[in-house]
């Protein structure tokens, strides 16, 4: 049996790779390509058994101290013969030292935590075809996230992660389809969100907020730009607030992860995350 080979993917690899997701029910989005590796170009880690793709997973670092890993996946026909352990070793290899976070699915949680992950919270994926946007009797002033200094942006967008990820987020809100919007106040930003057009509808993420208006507002801003077809939105379960918007908008749970980490977890403001950025990245 020849042996498995794990190294950097292509640019057009990770198309493949996003086929995969696709056929996963992962519904990436259209653009995820190269806004993933704007993230990080080495990150994303291809397997190969005489020369042919087999599985991948992503090891996207973020500084020194913190990476996140997703995008996990042997293709159906090579799974049980340790391809999805030689690319599990190699991700974690990469990341290492630091703390490491993922959004493991129902299926994987037990081998995460056999392998020093520890469970944080759960996030949950609403969706709905047609969501209603909220009324906001006192709504901030929502503008394109263009219009804000892009430092400004981006210092907002780090109290809601665990590192700096300014390369990624100037291709994130300036990817073909995507919209980004800011709430904005005298004393600086109050909100930021984003919406990306996917295979099928389109997602919200991130949609960070000091408070439950502000969100409302962003989400109402997002949804006035949305294409055509399904909107969904992954949430931390334990932002109620962010579930009860949900729920408002006529949304319903569709799929959900563990957010789990090993090394110390990031002590982040839950309550102001009304949206992930995604699954794949953190």
């Amino acid at each position: 049996m020849s042996s498995v080979t794990i190294r950097s993917m292509r640019r057009e690899e990770l198309d493949l790779a996003l086929d995969w997701a696709a056929a996963e029910g992962w519904n990436p989005g259209l653009a995820d390509a190269d806004c993933f590796l704007a993230a990080d170009p080495s990150g994303f880690l291809l397997a190969e058994v005489a020369g042919e793709p087999v599985g991948c997973v992503s090891a996207v670092r973020y500084g020194a101290g913190f990476g996140f890993l997703g995008f996990y996946i042997v293709r159906p026909g090579h799974r049980g013969r340790g391809h999805g352990l030689a690319l599990w070793r190699a991700a974690m290899a990469r990341l290492a030292p630091g703390t490491v976070g993922l959004d493991g699915v129902v299926a994987q949680q037990a081998n995460y935590r056999r392998s020093g992950f520890a469970l944080l919270h759960r996030n949950i994926r609403y969706g709905a075809a047609r969501p209603v946007a909220p009324a906001v009797p006192q709504a901030p002033r929502i503008c394109p996230a263009g219009e804000v200094p892009f430092e400004t942006l981006a210092a907002f967008d780090r109290r809601f992660f665990p590192a700096a990820r300014g390369s990624f987020l100037r291709t994130w809100i300036a990817a073909p389809g995507h919209v980004a919007r800011v709430a904005t106040a005298p004393g600086g930003l109050l909100g930021f969100a984003a919406l990306r057009p996917c295979r099928e509808g389109s997602k919200i993420g991130p949609l960070f907020a000091q408070d439950g208006a502000t969100a409302r507002a962003l989400f109402a801003a997002l949804l006035a730009e949305a294409p055509p077809g399904p909107v969904f939105i992954d949430l931390p379960e334990p932002n109620a607030d962010a579930i009860a918007l949900a729920r408002e908008a006529g949304m319903a749970p569709a799929f959900e992860t563990a957010r789990m980490y090993a090394g110390p977890a990031p002590a982040l403001p839950i309550d102001g995350t009304y949206g992930i950025t995604s699954f794949e990245l953190g």
